[in-house]
């Protein structure tokens, strides 16, 4: 079997390749092929891969790694097309980041004007890469890991229907945490969590038909035992009834959240550009210590993930630093497709009538029953109140940010700035628009500004 991997000079990419190499005795993949637009940053993962193989367990051979500049090559006899892209580099995500915080909004990679920039470029290279997919792999099953992932493969949908699902490690960890809080096994759950990519809540988690979170919120030591509590704080858990996506810390914080990414002397982006940076070079220098050096370089990203959300001095627990990724979902995905192992996760697909009150063709982050046959989303409680309200207005800014991207229409990018709920009136989002025109040249050029 063949996985492709755009983005395959990605720093995250050896999380997958450890993945693989960890199945040694039922292999998933014998070819895997890394594509990317960098031939540097190809090469220098491709050092960190070879060393982990030869490091790896020798009962069987580790799947080929082939490198191509040449999309197409990278595609075809592709099974599964693992799509990690990062139109605009780091450099974009900073610029991302900035633009808002310079006009005193809300500076991140997914949520807010930020990840409204970061999709409007991504779309139409996302759908050229569905296009190129459906001509020369045209069985493939594409896995989308490309931010922001709900709006990409809501885009990628329309040109390939049913073949593209979206995943983030986001639910998985969360439900693993508090399953860890109620001293439960993850396995045994069944968990009632729906919402949007990076705006989900967790309203139910029942164990032999049992819902054992009214318990876990009754009890504010218990709330706080874990990276959520500790977030939002047991009183916030208690008000709403659920346990919320460490995402949505960005909506119910939101004044916290610019306090503190202004505070500090980086935006995230700029942090991990300049480790990243670091690494590659350092790669080049020294080839042969590729695989030390990015196990260092990693161990530190981890650690410092949504540092501005926790208190100074504060460390991110090290159970869930050490639990595994997006990696282990793209790859539990996988086998539940390829190889029939049905299996119940939480994906982003197309809705259909899971979530009442969106259209069909939304993308949602809900349970789906997965087989081989491939992905159906599981009918969900309907959302009320705020819950409702927040997730229809984000689905119809993403609409809207793919409508612009495609069209290349001003006006409606201006709109879908206007209408997100963290941008707060149109002259902002008409500044926020001019801002990423001129900062980040794919903007800049898809409307030619």
């Amino acid at each position: 079997m063949k996985l492709a991997l755009l983005g395959g000079g990605g720093f995250r990419v050896p999380l997958v390749y450890g993945a693989l190499l960890s199945d040694v005795h039922d292999r998933r993949v014998d070819e895997i092929a890394l594509h990317d637009v960098d031939p540097g940053r190809l090469a220098a993962i491709s050092h960190v891969l070879t060393q982990m193989a030869a490091q790896s367990p020798r009962e069987v051979e580790p799947p080929r790694v082939v490198t191509t500049t040449d999309l197409d090559v990278a595609l075809t006899g592709a099974d599964f097309v693992f799509s990690a892209i990062r139109v605009g580099g780091l450099a974009g995500r900073t610029c991302d980041e900035r633009v808002a915080l310079d006009l005193g909004l809300l500076g991140q990679e997914t949520t807010g004007p930020g990840g409204l920039a970061y999709g409007l470029r991504t779309v139409p290279v996302a759908r050229e890469i569905a296009r190129r997919v459906a001509a020369v792999a045209p069985g493939a099953f594409v896995i989308d890991f490309t931010n922001p992932a709900g709006l990409i493969t809501q885009a990628m949908n329309a040109e390939i229907p049913g073949r593209v699902v979206g995943i983030c490690d986001s639910p998985i960890a969360l439900i693993r945490r508090v399953a860890r809080a109620l001293e439960v096994d993850p396995a045994r759950v069944s968990a009632d969590y729906v919402g949007l990519n990076h705006l989900g809540w967790l309203r139910g988690m029942r164990v032999d038909g049992v819902d054992l979170l009214p318990d876990l919120l009754a009890r504010p030591d218990l709330v706080e035992s874990f990276e959520e509590g500790k977030l939002f704080g047991a009183e916030w858990l208690q008000t709403i009834g659920a346990v919320p996506n460490e995402y949505l810390y960005y909506y119910d914080f939101t004044r916290e959240a610019i306090a503190s990414i202004r505070g500090g002397a980086q935006t995230r982006g700029e942090f991990l550009l300049d480790q990243q940076t670091d690494f590659y070079r350092a790669v080049e220098a020294d080839p042969d210590s590729a695989l030390a050096t990015w196990r260092a370089a990693r161990e530190h990203r981890d650690a410092t993930y949504m540092k501005e959300a926790r208190e100074e001095g504060e460390e991110r627990d090290a159970l869930d630093v050490a639990g595994g990724g997006y990696e282990g979902v793209a790859l539990a995905l996988m086998a539940a497709i390829a190889r029939g192992e049905r299996s119940t996760m939480i994906l982003d697909v197309p809705g259909g009538t899971a979530v009442p009150g969106l259209p069909a063709d939304a993308v949602v982050e809900v349970p789906c029953l997965v087989d081989a046959s491939g992905v159906s989303p599981l009918a969900t409680r309907p959302l009320t109140g705020r819950m409702l309200g927040l997730v229809q207005q984000v689905k119809y800014v993403e609409t809207l940010v793919i409508e612009a991207a495609l069209e290349r229409d001003p006006r409606l990018a201006v709109e879908a700035f206007a209408s997100h709920p963290l941008v707060d009136s149109v002259t902002t989002a008409r500044a926020l628009f001019d801002g990423y025109c001129a900062r980040i040249p794919e903007l800049g050029s898809l409307f030619r500004r």
